[in-house]
């Protein structure tokens, strides 16, 4: 078996099969993350007692127990999950020495199902990006082409995953933050419907928003991570009581029958790179070889998706990062006579120099917005028109089984193209944003290649809690996927 391409899967049946040990497979990709992460920056901190965590994984498969249906895997935990005695920093200064107490509900699954955390990675700070260039920690490079960027703000988790210093990652979506990295660095990113997966122990930046998913090399390892993160959460009281399906059990690549959805409104979008529409088209023709029907939908209020979008998004950010006021935990600016600043000279000072400009930005957005005579004309209209867009999703979903689009406008660009011009950077979501508003699965699946030699995935999504749909759909993409045996140039 090589290890290093090996599947989520393959690992963890050969650790539980004593085949290969859980050390041996923790060494093997901590030597990666050691050669191959200096020129990522993927990375933001190690887990030291990884290897005592992997040895101890071993002794009990030795007894003869059930550790689990992810035993020996290595992953890599965004920072945005708390992690207990392992710094989590959510991207930014304010947090820079922040260690948690305890472990995010999401984590604490993955260990119980045998995972072995190498460490966190790296993202925009608080998830507020679409490229990775505004973290603390400094930007992070597409394993494909170290002079463009893996997408945000999971860029850490997608280029990790990508490079395969790690089997599988964790990462977060509020807007898009999983389907995008997953489509500029080949892999497959999985959003779940809101409610399948706890929040409980996620650095809050949207709440109505956030949702936390796998991103891994393979369809069956996301299906099968999703299985192990998913579930009620008496924690987090937006979860799903329904029961999590056996969806890696399930996978069925027939698509006889199928109705497949293009969104016209997609189709016809402005700035849209010719190789991502090559590679849609080109994911149609296959499906309708495979025996999958191709009807064409309407979801006309998705040219309000984007704004909608960063109205709600901000303002719920405005309310969540409040609690960082240099008080009670996190950073906190120095001052000569402290008894002597007043409170409002002393947060400000906190803030100012705790938080990056995007993050002000976009506080400074939705504290407008909530502000006395706006609240009703900004948010509230918002929260009207992102109703509407769940209804179109509705009635979208009675004529189709899943909806096929591209995940972006264009493959991934280049560092520091963007980073001065929030406009273009905020429209490179217009494709991923709907599927946060309406609470519905997205997913991105790798399954072209640009002129240039980047991946380009496709995006899927469907109706609520049909995850399985969208699972089986991917699948079968994967199996004709020019991207399919491909790897960055790092590798």
């Amino acid at each position: 078996m090589d290890l290093t391409f090996a599947t989520i899967c393959e690992i963890a049946e050969a650790v539980k099969t004593k085949k290969i040990s859980a050390k041996e497979v923790v060494v093997h990709f901590q030597k990666r993350i050691e050669s191959l992460d200096g020129k990522l920056n993927a990375f933001t901190s190690r887990n030291e007692n990884a290897v005592k965590d992997a040895e101890m994984l071993d002794a009990r498969i030795a007894r003869g127990e059930d550790v689990g249906a992810l035993a020996g895997v290595p992953f890599g935990i965004k920072e945005m999950f708390c992690t207990k005695g392992q710094k989590t920093t959510a991207g930014s200064k304010i947090l820079e020495n922040f260690v948690p107490p305890y472990d995010a509900t999401a984590v604490a699954r993955l260990k119980n199902a045998g995972v072995v955390v190498l460490g966190k990675l790296n993202q925009d700070e608080f998830a507020m990006g679409s490229s990775n260039e505004t973290s603390f920690h400094g930007a992070v490079r597409n394993p494909w082409d170290l002079d463009r960027v893996p997408g945000g703000s999971s860029g850490g988790s997608a280029a990790a995953q990508s490079a395969r210093l790690v089997v599988g990652t964790l990462g977060t979506d509020t807007g898009g933050s999983i389907r995008q990295p997953a489509s500029f660095c080949g892999i497959v990113g999985v959003k779940p419907t809101y409610g399948r997966v706890s929040r409980y122990g996620m650095v809050a930046y949207a709440s109505s928003l956030d949702q936390a998913g796998p991103m891994v090399s393979s369809v069956k390892d996301a299906a099968l991570t999703l299985e192990v993160i998913s579930g009620f959460d008496p924690q987090d009281g937006t979860t799903s009581r329904k029961q999590v399906p056996q969806w890696s059990q399930n996978l069925n690549s027939n698509m006889k029958g199928l109705k497949v959805g293009l969104v016209k409104e997609y189709l016809t979008a402005e700035g849209l790179d010719s190789d991502v529409q090559k590679t849609v088209e080109n994911a149609v023709n296959e499906l309708k070889k495979m025996g999958a029907e191709i009807v064409e939908v309407s979801v006309p209020l998705t040219e309000y998706a984007v704004p909608v979008y960063y109205l709600v998004a901000a303002s719920e950010a405005s309310s969540n990062l409040s609690r960082y006021d240099g008080v009670k935990y996190g950073f906190r600016a120095e001052f000569k006579n402290l008894s002597a600043v007043d409170l409002a000279e002393f947060y400000s000072q906190t803030r100012g120099q705790g938080f990056g400009a995007e993050v002000k930005r976009r506080i400074m957005l939705g504290t407008y917005c909530l502000s006395s005579g706006y609240y009703d004309a900004y948010y509230t209209k918002a929260g009207q028109v992102r109703r509407l867009i769940m209804e179109e999703y509705l009635a979208a979903f009675r004529q189709c089984d899943v909806i096929l689009s591209p995940v972006t406008t264009a493959p991934a660009f280049k560092i520091g193209e963007r980073i001065s011009d929030p406009l273009t950077m905020y429209l490179n979501d217009i494709f991923t944003t709907s599927t946060n508003l309406a609470g519905l699965p997205g997913m991105s699946v790798p399954f072209g290649m640009s002129k240039d030699g980047l991946p380009i995935g496709v995006q899927l999504t469907a109706a609520h809690f049909e995850e399985q749909k969208m699972l089986n759909v991917a699948s079968a993409l994967e199996s004709v996927s020019t991207v399919k045996g491909k790897h960055p140039h790092v590798v």
